[in-house]
């Protein structure tokens, strides 16, 4: 077993196959141990923590935020993560935009879409096939989201990355991936989500040939769980349904790298052993992952439809209550049953811009246009809705019962418009005809 490939948890290595464990709960305070007794008692940081570990805090909100908002977790480690970010040198990262990006193209005031993005035939990790499709607020003053798809073909294997401008919500659309992290190993297939924090190291392994999938890297607040408001104290995503790591450690002395982002800057530098070397933590600041066919939907079961916030997973709030900086939004299995209703999603104008992307299936508001892998972009306050095929069968449908199977679309939601970048407009596979889709519409008035 070559030293990419193992993992040290409890003192022993364990393969690839091994079952991953898992603590459950959303924002729980989590503690776990690698190797027994790691842990301090009774205190954080004792003048000598167990076995030699250095004590440190990964802070995700300021010291002083409100007790029930704060994120923090202790690491317990062999070396001090200061020794990691000595000697980094700027890197060029062709396709990986942060906002603001104001790349000059003509894309703005239109409805876009894009057939799916190929996986590179040269060697391509995760975070060289990041490809930036838009970017809304800025990053420097923590606002707004940007919009990724990535494409892979090979592990990170000494290659790790720590992100410093926002924490990533990775959505597979193909293909599993192995997130290695200082916390511990998560795994996730299409159908899954991970969710990597700001500041936290990694490195992605792939479980098989290739990958693809989408990426919300979100500058402001950390996902939270939306409010239930009346729809009571159950439903939609259940807390204990979220996954978090048990402590795993690579402890690894050989050269290694480690790239980091900043300000939408990368930065790239050797260091001589493995930054995951953490052997034990607590706390309630960590990556996790959650299984979106857990979500327990909601939906009329007399007449027309409640508005799509009802399908959010999670949220990032701004300080406008009620108007999210971002929401991760998913479409999937349910029942349609209303009466008297047009049942495809509406034709709206929304305030709100809308990424969507599907992981599987069709979308019924698009059912041949609309590939797995593909993406969309309709911006505030661009109208849009169901095209011409849609409208046509949802309009002379008989309204029996109807289920929706094997599909699962979802859509970064923010309140700023999202602009695409010069990679968007100019090399990925932009559907120019998309909005052609809406041209065989016709009028049906008919004055009493």
């Amino acid at each position: 077993m070559s030293t990419q490939e193992r993992i040290i948890r409890g003192g022993r290595i364990t393969s690839k196959n091994d079952e991953i464990r898992y603590q459950t709960g959303f924002r729980n305070t989590h503690s776990s141990e690698a190797e027994e007794g790691a842990l301090p008692i009774g205190r954080n940081s004792p003048q000598r923590p167990p076995m030699g570990l250095y004590a440190e805090q990964l802070s995700g909100t300021a010291f002083t935020a409100p007790r029930g908002d704060n994120l923090r977790s202790w690491l317990y480690r062999i070396r001090p993560s200061v020794k990691h970010v000595t000697g980094l040198k700027p890197l060029n990262h062709e396709y990986w935009r942060t906002a603001p990006c104001r790349d000059e193209h003509d894309l703005i005031a239109t409805q876009l879409r894009w057939a799916p993005i190929d996986v590179p035939s040269a060697p391509t990790d995760f975070i060289d096939g990041i490809r930036t499709i838009t970017t809304c607020g800025d990053a420097f003053t923590q606002s707004g989201v940007a919009a990724h798809i990535y494409v892979a073909n090979t592990s990170m294997d000494q290659r790790y990355f720590v992100n410093g401008d926002g924490e990533l919500l990775i959505v597979p659309q193909e293909g599993a991936l192995r997130f290695v992290t200082e916390m511990g190993v998560l795994e996730a297939s299409p159908g899954e989500i991970i969710v990597v924090p700001r500041g936290v190291k990694f490195r992605v392994d792939l479980i098989g040939k290739k990958a693809r999938g989408y990426i919300c890297e979100n500058y402001g607040v950390a996902f939270h769980l939306p409010e239930r408001g009346p729809i009571g104290s159950n439903s939609l995503a259940e807390e204990r349904d979220f996954l978090y790591p048990v402590a795993a450690y690579e402890d690894i002395e050989s050269p290694r790298r480690l790239t980091v982002k900043m300000q939408g800057r990368f930065f790239d530098g050797a260091i001589d052993h493995s930054p995951l070397d953490v052997i034990a933590w607590h706390g309630r600041y960590a990556p996790y992952k959650y299984d979106l066919t857990r979500f327990n939907v909601i939906g009329s079961i007399s007449f027309d439809h409640p508005d799509p916030s009802i399908f959010t997973v999670l949220t990032s709030p701004s300080e406008i209550p009620g108007t999210a900086n971002a929401d991760f939004v998913i479409f999937p299995d349910r029942w349609l049953v209303m009466e008297d209703t047009f049942r495809p999603p509406l034709f709206h104008t929304n305030v709100m811009s809308e990424f969507m992307g599907l992981i599987y299936g069709a979308y019924d508001a698009k059912p041949g246009g609309f590939l797995p892998g593909a993406a969309s972009l309709h911006n505030a306050p661009l109208p849009h809705g169901p095209d011409a095929e849609a409208f046509d069968a949802a309009t002379n449908a008989a309204l029996t019962p109807q289920k929706q199977t094997d599909t699962l679309a979802f859509m970064f939601e923010t309140r700023f418009v999202q602009i695409p970048t010069t990679f968007a407009a100019q090399e990925a596979p932009l559907d120019r005809d998309y909005a052609h889709c809406w041209t065989p519409l016709t009028r049906h008035f008919q004055p009493s």
